[in-house]
Protein backbone atom coordinates (compact mmCIF):
# COMPACT_ATOMS: atom_id res chain seq x y z
CA UNK A 1 0.00 0.00 0.00
CA UNK A 2 2.54 2.29 0.56
CA UNK A 3 6.01 1.79 -1.05
CA UNK A 4 9.16 4.24 -1.10
CA UNK A 5 6.96 7.29 -0.08
CA UNK A 6 4.47 7.03 -2.33
CA UNK A 7 1.09 5.54 -2.70
CA UNK A 8 -1.00 4.29 -5.72
CA UNK A 9 -4.57 3.51 -5.57
CA UNK A 10 -6.49 0.69 -6.93
CA UNK A 11 -8.89 1.03 -8.99
CA UNK A 12 -12.56 0.76 -8.18
CA UNK A 13 -15.03 -1.60 -10.33
CA UNK A 14 -13.90 0.87 -13.80
CA UNK A 15 -13.18 -1.20 -17.09
CA UNK A 16 -12.81 1.21 -19.81
CA UNK A 17 -16.48 1.13 -20.73
CA UNK A 18 -18.63 -1.16 -18.95
CA UNK A 19 -21.79 -1.95 -21.15
CA UNK A 20 -25.02 -3.89 -20.28
CA UNK A 21 -25.00 -7.23 -22.47
CA UNK A 22 -28.55 -8.71 -22.19
CA UNK A 23 -27.86 -11.28 -24.50
CA UNK A 24 -25.11 -13.53 -21.88
CA UNK A 25 -28.09 -12.67 -19.43
CA UNK A 26 -29.62 -15.97 -20.38
CA UNK A 27 -27.15 -18.37 -18.47
CA UNK A 28 -28.15 -16.01 -15.45
CA UNK A 29 -31.25 -15.11 -15.52
CA UNK A 30 -32.43 -16.13 -12.30
CA UNK A 31 -29.52 -13.74 -10.59
CA UNK A 32 -30.93 -11.22 -8.27
CA UNK A 33 -28.59 -8.93 -6.19
CA UNK A 34 -29.07 -11.21 -3.11
CA UNK A 35 -27.50 -13.93 -4.81
CA UNK A 36 -24.82 -11.81 -6.50
CA UNK A 37 -23.65 -10.98 -2.80
CA UNK A 38 -23.29 -14.39 -2.08
CA UNK A 39 -20.77 -15.09 -4.80
CA UNK A 40 -17.14 -15.63 -3.37
CA UNK A 41 -15.33 -13.65 -5.95
CA UNK A 42 -18.14 -11.00 -5.00
CA UNK A 43 -17.07 -11.46 -1.55
CA UNK A 44 -13.44 -11.41 -1.78
CA UNK A 45 -13.05 -8.09 -4.09
CA UNK A 46 -15.79 -6.73 -1.03
CA UNK A 47 -13.07 -8.08 1.89
CA UNK A 48 -10.34 -6.46 -0.28
CA UNK A 49 -11.73 -2.99 -0.64
CA UNK A 50 -13.22 -2.95 2.91
CA UNK A 51 -8.97 -4.00 4.27
CA UNK A 52 -8.31 -1.33 1.82
CA UNK A 53 -10.27 1.16 3.37
CA UNK A 54 -9.19 0.62 7.00
CA UNK A 55 -5.74 0.81 5.54
CA UNK A 56 -6.23 3.88 3.80
CA UNK A 57 -7.67 5.66 6.94
CA UNK A 58 -4.74 4.51 9.27
CA UNK A 59 -2.56 6.15 6.86
CA UNK A 60 -4.64 9.70 6.59
CA UNK A 61 -4.03 9.75 10.39
CA UNK A 62 0.27 10.23 9.69
CA UNK A 63 2.05 12.88 9.91
CA UNK A 64 4.82 11.89 7.13
CA UNK A 65 2.90 12.60 4.37
CA UNK A 66 3.19 15.17 2.13
CA UNK A 67 0.42 17.05 0.18
CA UNK A 68 0.33 15.14 -2.90
CA UNK A 69 -0.12 11.98 -1.02
CA UNK A 70 -2.59 13.66 1.64
CA UNK A 71 -4.62 14.55 -1.36
CA UNK A 72 -4.45 11.40 -3.16
CA UNK A 73 -5.62 8.97 -0.10
CA UNK A 74 -8.67 11.32 0.98
CA UNK A 75 -9.99 11.12 -3.03
CA UNK A 76 -9.24 7.01 -2.38
CA UNK A 77 -11.08 7.39 1.13
CA UNK A 78 -13.84 9.25 -0.61
CA UNK A 79 -14.39 6.37 -2.85
CA UNK A 80 -14.41 3.82 -0.42
CA UNK A 81 -16.24 5.00 2.59
CA UNK A 82 -19.68 4.61 0.88
CA UNK A 83 -18.78 1.16 -0.04
CA UNK A 84 -17.30 0.37 3.22
CA UNK A 85 -20.47 1.62 5.02
CA UNK A 86 -22.82 -0.11 2.81
CA UNK A 87 -20.61 -3.58 2.77
CA UNK A 88 -21.03 -3.75 7.14
CA UNK A 89 -24.55 -2.63 6.92
CA UNK A 90 -25.26 -5.77 4.43
CA UNK A 91 -23.22 -8.48 7.15
CA UNK A 92 -24.92 -7.12 9.83
CA UNK A 93 -28.31 -7.14 8.26
CA UNK A 94 -27.02 -10.93 7.30
CA UNK A 95 -26.21 -11.67 10.83
CA UNK A 96 -29.83 -10.83 11.70
CA UNK A 97 -31.35 -13.23 9.38
CA UNK A 98 -29.22 -15.87 10.67
CA UNK A 99 -30.36 -15.27 14.13
CA UNK A 100 -34.36 -15.19 12.60
CA UNK A 101 -33.77 -18.60 10.66
CA UNK A 102 -32.16 -19.98 13.66
CA UNK A 103 -35.05 -18.83 15.74
CA UNK A 104 -37.54 -19.76 13.06
CA UNK A 105 -35.81 -23.57 13.17
CA UNK A 106 -36.55 -23.97 17.16
CA UNK A 107 -40.21 -22.75 16.61
CA UNK A 108 -40.75 -24.96 14.04
CA UNK A 109 -39.66 -27.90 16.59
CA UNK A 110 -41.78 -26.86 19.40
CA UNK A 111 -45.23 -25.90 17.21
CA UNK A 112 -45.23 -22.19 18.23
CA UNK A 113 -47.57 -21.07 15.44
CA UNK A 114 -48.18 -17.17 16.60
CA UNK A 115 -44.42 -16.73 17.16
CA UNK A 116 -42.86 -18.44 14.16
CA UNK A 117 -45.30 -16.30 11.91
CA UNK A 118 -44.49 -13.30 13.59
CA UNK A 119 -40.48 -14.29 13.02
CA UNK A 120 -41.40 -15.12 9.19
CA UNK A 121 -42.77 -11.60 8.50
CA UNK A 122 -39.71 -10.07 10.21
CA UNK A 123 -37.66 -12.41 7.75
CA UNK A 124 -39.33 -10.96 5.20
CA UNK A 125 -38.72 -7.92 6.19
CA UNK A 126 -35.24 -8.34 6.35
CA UNK A 127 -35.00 -10.06 3.25
CA UNK A 128 -36.40 -7.01 1.70
CA UNK A 129 -34.03 -4.39 3.40
CA UNK A 130 -30.78 -7.25 2.39
CA UNK A 131 -31.64 -6.90 -1.53
CA UNK A 132 -32.32 -2.96 -1.15
CA UNK A 133 -29.05 -2.67 0.67
CA UNK A 134 -27.19 -5.00 -1.97
CA UNK A 135 -28.75 -3.49 -4.94
CA UNK A 136 -27.28 0.41 -2.81
CA UNK A 137 -24.03 -1.85 -2.85
CA UNK A 138 -23.45 -2.41 -6.57
CA UNK A 139 -24.71 1.42 -7.39
CA UNK A 140 -21.98 2.14 -5.78
CA UNK A 141 -19.68 -0.18 -7.22
CA UNK A 142 -20.89 0.07 -10.77
CA UNK A 143 -18.93 3.28 -12.63
CA UNK A 144 -21.71 5.79 -13.87
CA UNK A 145 -22.31 6.47 -16.99
CA UNK A 146 -21.35 10.16 -18.25
CA UNK A 147 -24.85 10.96 -19.47
CA UNK A 148 -26.84 9.15 -16.99
CA UNK A 149 -28.11 12.68 -15.71
CA UNK A 150 -28.48 14.08 -19.36
CA UNK A 151 -31.87 14.60 -20.98
CA UNK A 152 -32.73 12.60 -24.23
CA UNK A 153 -34.17 13.14 -27.38
CA UNK A 154 -36.46 10.23 -27.61
CA UNK A 155 -38.29 9.11 -31.09
CA UNK A 156 -40.79 6.61 -32.18
CA UNK A 157 -41.15 5.65 -35.43
CA UNK A 158 -44.38 3.21 -36.70
CA UNK A 159 -43.37 -0.35 -38.40
CA UNK A 160 -42.84 0.23 -41.79
CA UNK A 161 -43.51 -3.59 -43.04
CA UNK A 162 -45.66 -5.23 -40.80
CA UNK A 163 -48.85 -5.00 -38.99
CA UNK A 164 -50.59 -2.17 -40.84
CA UNK A 165 -52.74 0.55 -39.00
CA UNK A 166 -51.88 -1.72 -35.76
CA UNK A 167 -48.33 -0.45 -35.78
CA UNK A 168 -48.74 3.41 -36.11
CA UNK A 169 -52.22 2.89 -33.21
CA UNK A 170 -49.31 1.49 -31.11
CA UNK A 171 -46.74 4.28 -31.73
CA UNK A 172 -49.11 6.54 -30.49
CA UNK A 173 -49.68 4.66 -27.60
CA UNK A 174 -46.24 3.97 -26.27
CA UNK A 175 -45.95 8.12 -27.25
CA UNK A 176 -48.21 9.00 -24.77
CA UNK A 177 -47.13 6.09 -22.31
CA UNK A 178 -43.53 8.06 -22.09
CA UNK A 179 -45.46 11.13 -22.05
CA UNK A 180 -47.43 10.08 -19.15
CA UNK A 181 -44.10 8.65 -17.51
CA UNK A 182 -41.96 12.06 -17.66
CA UNK A 183 -44.79 13.38 -15.67
CA UNK A 184 -45.21 10.48 -12.96
CA UNK A 185 -41.27 10.91 -12.54
CA UNK A 186 -42.15 14.96 -12.98
CA UNK A 187 -39.76 15.17 -15.96
CA UNK A 188 -40.48 18.07 -19.07
CA UNK A 189 -41.96 16.83 -21.75
CA UNK A 190 -41.72 18.89 -24.80
CA UNK A 191 -42.70 17.43 -27.97
CA UNK A 192 -40.48 18.64 -31.29
CA UNK A 193 -42.24 16.74 -34.12
CA UNK A 194 -45.27 15.08 -34.41
CA UNK A 195 -46.30 13.05 -37.67
CA UNK A 196 -49.74 11.82 -37.23
CA UNK A 197 -51.64 8.96 -38.95
CA UNK A 198 -54.26 9.02 -41.44
CA UNK A 199 -56.81 7.03 -39.21
CA UNK A 200 -55.72 8.38 -35.93
CA UNK A 201 -52.21 6.65 -34.94
CA UNK A 202 -49.30 7.84 -35.71
CA UNK A 203 -46.12 7.51 -38.27
CA UNK A 204 -43.26 9.07 -35.72
CA UNK A 205 -42.87 11.75 -33.40
CA UNK A 206 -40.25 13.02 -31.35
CA UNK A 207 -39.47 14.81 -27.47
CA UNK A 208 -36.78 16.63 -25.64
CA UNK A 209 -37.20 15.14 -22.12
CA UNK A 210 -35.84 16.84 -19.29
CA UNK A 211 -35.07 16.37 -15.20
CA UNK A 212 -33.78 14.19 -13.07
CA UNK A 213 -31.60 11.07 -14.28
CA UNK A 214 -33.74 10.97 -17.69
CA UNK A 215 -31.19 9.02 -19.84
CA UNK A 216 -30.52 7.16 -16.67
CA UNK A 217 -34.19 5.97 -16.79
CA UNK A 218 -35.03 5.61 -20.64
CA UNK A 219 -31.99 4.49 -22.22
CA UNK A 220 -32.83 0.87 -22.05
CA UNK A 221 -36.00 1.83 -24.19
CA UNK A 222 -34.23 2.15 -27.09
CA UNK A 223 -35.13 -0.97 -29.36
CA UNK A 224 -38.24 -2.70 -31.17
CA UNK A 225 -41.43 -3.02 -29.61
CA UNK A 226 -43.52 -5.49 -30.99
CA UNK A 227 -47.52 -5.54 -30.73
CA UNK A 228 -50.01 -8.69 -30.71
CA UNK A 229 -53.30 -7.97 -30.59
CA UNK A 230 -56.98 -8.18 -32.16
CA UNK A 231 -58.10 -5.21 -34.46
CA UNK A 232 -61.32 -3.32 -33.10
CA UNK A 233 -62.66 -3.17 -36.30
CA UNK A 234 -62.67 -4.61 -39.70
CA UNK A 235 -63.07 -8.69 -40.85
CA UNK A 236 -59.95 -9.21 -38.29
CA UNK A 237 -61.83 -8.37 -35.40
CA UNK A 238 -64.58 -10.19 -36.77
CA UNK A 239 -63.08 -13.41 -36.52
CA UNK A 240 -60.76 -12.72 -33.52
CA UNK A 241 -57.39 -12.74 -35.55
CA UNK A 242 -54.37 -11.60 -33.97
CA UNK A 243 -52.42 -8.94 -35.53
CA UNK A 244 -48.50 -7.93 -35.08
CA UNK A 245 -46.68 -5.29 -35.65
CA UNK A 246 -43.62 -3.42 -34.53
CA UNK A 247 -42.58 0.43 -33.55
CA UNK A 248 -38.92 1.23 -32.67
CA UNK A 249 -38.14 3.52 -29.83
CA UNK A 250 -34.55 5.25 -30.21
CA UNK A 251 -33.53 7.48 -26.90
CA UNK A 252 -30.40 10.03 -27.28
CA UNK A 253 -28.56 11.68 -24.80
CA UNK A 254 -28.36 15.57 -25.04
CA UNK A 255 -25.62 16.65 -22.68
CA UNK A 256 -26.01 20.23 -21.46
CA UNK A 257 -23.65 21.73 -23.64
CA UNK A 258 -23.33 20.01 -26.83
CA UNK A 259 -19.98 21.82 -28.45
CA UNK A 260 -20.33 20.86 -31.96
CA UNK A 261 -20.19 23.24 -34.68
CA UNK A 262 -22.42 23.41 -37.55
CA UNK A 263 -21.22 26.02 -40.58
CA UNK A 264 -24.88 27.59 -41.50
CA UNK A 265 -23.48 27.12 -44.82
CA UNK A 266 -24.31 23.42 -44.97
CA UNK A 267 -27.65 23.83 -43.97
CA UNK A 268 -31.23 23.35 -45.70
CA UNK A 269 -33.72 25.06 -43.81
CA UNK A 270 -37.35 24.84 -45.19
CA UNK A 271 -40.63 25.95 -43.25
CA UNK A 272 -44.09 24.23 -43.47
CA UNK A 273 -47.39 24.20 -41.64
CA UNK A 274 -47.48 22.24 -38.68
CA UNK A 275 -49.83 19.37 -38.72
CA UNK A 276 -51.23 17.72 -35.93
CA UNK A 277 -52.79 18.36 -32.33
CA UNK A 278 -50.86 21.53 -31.74
CA UNK A 279 -53.40 24.42 -31.09
CA UNK A 280 -55.50 26.88 -33.23
CA UNK A 281 -52.51 28.17 -35.41
CA UNK A 282 -51.94 24.55 -36.68
CA UNK A 283 -52.16 24.71 -40.92
CA UNK A 284 -52.54 28.47 -41.00
CA UNK A 285 -48.79 29.45 -40.55
CA UNK A 286 -45.66 28.28 -41.68
CA UNK A 287 -44.09 28.08 -38.46
CA UNK A 288 -42.94 24.65 -38.75
CA UNK A 289 -39.10 24.07 -39.36
CA UNK A 290 -37.01 21.60 -41.15
CA UNK A 291 -33.30 21.33 -41.23
CA UNK A 292 -31.18 19.01 -43.28
CA UNK A 293 -27.29 18.71 -43.05
CA UNK A 294 -26.31 18.32 -46.32
CA UNK A 295 -22.90 16.84 -45.09
CA UNK A 296 -24.43 13.99 -43.24
CA UNK A 297 -27.82 13.63 -44.68
CA UNK A 298 -29.44 14.33 -40.98
CA UNK A 299 -32.62 15.77 -41.16
CA UNK A 300 -34.65 17.03 -38.11
CA UNK A 301 -38.27 18.70 -37.65
CA UNK A 302 -39.45 20.85 -35.11
CA UNK A 303 -43.33 22.36 -35.19
CA UNK A 304 -43.78 22.43 -31.26
CA UNK A 305 -44.11 26.73 -30.66
CA UNK A 306 -45.83 29.28 -32.73
CA UNK A 307 -42.75 30.82 -33.64
CA UNK A 308 -40.73 29.85 -36.35
CA UNK A 309 -37.84 31.44 -34.71
CA UNK A 310 -38.20 29.13 -31.77
CA UNK A 311 -39.25 25.94 -33.57
CA UNK A 312 -35.83 26.68 -35.79
CA UNK A 313 -33.66 26.99 -32.30
CA UNK A 314 -34.94 23.59 -30.82
CA UNK A 315 -34.48 22.20 -34.50
CA UNK A 316 -30.83 23.08 -33.61
CA UNK A 317 -30.33 21.82 -30.66
CA UNK A 318 -31.47 18.48 -31.80
CA UNK A 319 -29.25 18.86 -35.32
CA UNK A 320 -26.32 19.42 -32.33
CA UNK A 321 -27.77 16.10 -29.96
CA UNK A 322 -27.65 13.95 -33.47
CA UNK A 323 -24.26 15.19 -34.63
CA UNK A 324 -22.74 14.71 -31.03
CA UNK A 325 -23.88 11.31 -31.19
CA UNK A 326 -22.27 10.56 -34.28
CA UNK A 327 -19.32 11.78 -32.76
CA UNK A 328 -20.07 9.26 -30.02
CA UNK A 329 -20.04 6.44 -32.02
CA UNK A 330 -17.24 7.07 -34.25
CA UNK A 331 -15.46 6.87 -30.53
CA UNK A 332 -17.13 3.77 -29.69
CA UNK A 333 -15.79 1.97 -33.19
CA UNK A 334 -15.03 -1.20 -31.52
CA UNK A 335 -18.68 -1.65 -29.92
CA UNK A 336 -22.12 -1.50 -31.93
CA UNK A 337 -22.82 1.92 -31.81
CA UNK A 338 -26.09 3.13 -30.03
CA UNK A 339 -27.81 4.17 -32.47
CA UNK A 340 -27.85 0.68 -34.18
CA UNK A 341 -28.37 -0.94 -31.41
CA UNK A 342 -31.33 0.40 -30.63
CA UNK A 343 -32.87 0.67 -33.86
CA UNK A 344 -31.32 -2.50 -35.65
CA UNK A 345 -33.48 -3.29 -38.38
CA UNK A 346 -36.83 -2.78 -36.97
CA UNK A 347 -37.22 -6.73 -37.65
CA UNK A 348 -40.09 -8.60 -35.30
CA UNK A 349 -36.68 -11.02 -34.40
CA UNK A 350 -34.61 -8.06 -32.79
CA UNK A 351 -37.83 -7.10 -30.49
CA UNK A 352 -36.94 -5.75 -26.93
CA UNK A 353 -40.16 -6.10 -25.12
CA UNK A 354 -43.74 -7.59 -26.68
CA UNK A 355 -47.07 -5.96 -25.69
CA UNK A 356 -49.54 -9.43 -25.94
CA UNK A 357 -53.21 -7.72 -25.70
CA UNK A 358 -54.98 -10.79 -25.84
CA UNK A 359 -52.74 -12.22 -22.75
CA UNK A 360 -52.90 -9.22 -20.97
CA UNK A 361 -49.14 -9.41 -20.84
CA UNK A 362 -46.05 -7.45 -21.69
CA UNK A 363 -42.45 -9.61 -21.36
CA UNK A 364 -38.97 -7.73 -21.78
CA UNK A 365 -37.11 -10.48 -23.66
CA UNK A 366 -33.87 -9.42 -22.14
CA UNK A 367 -34.38 -10.03 -18.94
CA UNK A 368 -37.20 -12.70 -19.16
CA UNK A 369 -39.55 -10.72 -17.00
CA UNK A 370 -43.47 -10.71 -17.56
CA UNK A 371 -45.77 -8.20 -16.19
CA UNK A 372 -49.56 -8.26 -16.04
CA UNK A 373 -51.77 -5.57 -16.94
CA UNK A 374 -51.08 -3.72 -20.35
CA UNK A 375 -53.21 -1.02 -19.53
CA UNK A 376 -51.10 -0.40 -16.48
CA UNK A 377 -47.79 -0.21 -18.21
CA UNK A 378 -49.04 2.22 -20.66
CA UNK A 379 -50.55 4.39 -18.39
CA UNK A 380 -46.61 5.49 -17.80
CA UNK A 381 -46.56 4.77 -13.88
CA UNK A 382 -46.00 2.67 -11.25
CA UNK A 383 -46.40 -0.70 -13.50
CA UNK A 384 -43.78 1.05 -15.71
CA UNK A 385 -41.23 2.17 -13.67
CA UNK A 386 -41.34 -0.64 -11.54
CA UNK A 387 -40.21 -2.68 -14.91
CA UNK A 388 -37.76 -0.24 -16.13
CA UNK A 389 -36.27 -0.23 -12.68
CA UNK A 390 -35.68 -3.91 -12.94
CA UNK A 391 -34.25 -3.83 -16.12
CA UNK A 392 -31.62 -1.26 -14.14
CA UNK A 393 -31.07 -4.10 -11.29
CA UNK A 394 -30.34 -6.13 -14.31
CA UNK A 395 -27.80 -4.01 -15.58
CA UNK A 396 -26.02 -3.52 -12.35
CA UNK A 397 -25.52 -6.97 -11.86
CA UNK A 398 -24.82 -7.82 -14.97
CA UNK A 399 -21.88 -5.49 -15.20
CA UNK A 400 -20.90 -5.96 -11.25
CA UNK A 401 -20.86 -9.90 -13.06
CA UNK A 402 -19.07 -9.39 -15.98
CA UNK A 403 -16.21 -7.16 -14.19
CA UNK A 404 -15.59 -9.93 -11.54
CA UNK A 405 -15.35 -11.94 -14.63
CA UNK A 406 -12.59 -10.28 -16.48
CA UNK A 407 -11.12 -10.04 -12.86
CA UNK A 408 -11.01 -13.80 -12.48
CA UNK A 409 -9.38 -14.27 -15.93
CA UNK A 410 -6.50 -11.79 -15.85
CA UNK A 411 -5.89 -13.59 -12.03
CA UNK A 412 -5.81 -17.00 -13.60
CA UNK A 413 -3.53 -15.35 -16.53
CA UNK A 414 -6.60 -16.40 -19.12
Amino acid sequence: LHNHGSWRPKPLLDTARLTLSFNSWHRKNHQDSQALWKHEAVQKYLETLSKEYQQVSHLLSADSLNDFEQRTLRRRWADLSPIAAAFQEIKEAEREVQELEAMCTELDSRDEKQLLELALEEKESLDKKMNMLCRKLFQLLVPKEKYDRSPVILEVTAGRTTGGDICQQFTKEMFEMYQSYADYKRWTFDIVNYTPAEIGGLHHAAAHISGENVYRHLKYEGGTHRVQRIPETGLSSRMQRIHTGTMSVIVLPQPEEVDVKVDPKDLRIDTFRARGAGGQHVNKTDSAVRIVHLPTGLAVECQQERSQQLNKEIALRTLRAKLYQQILEKQLSQEQSARKLQLGTRAQSERIRTYNFTQDRVTDHRISYDARNIKEILSGKEALDKLINRLLEFAEIEAVTQYLENLQTLEGGG
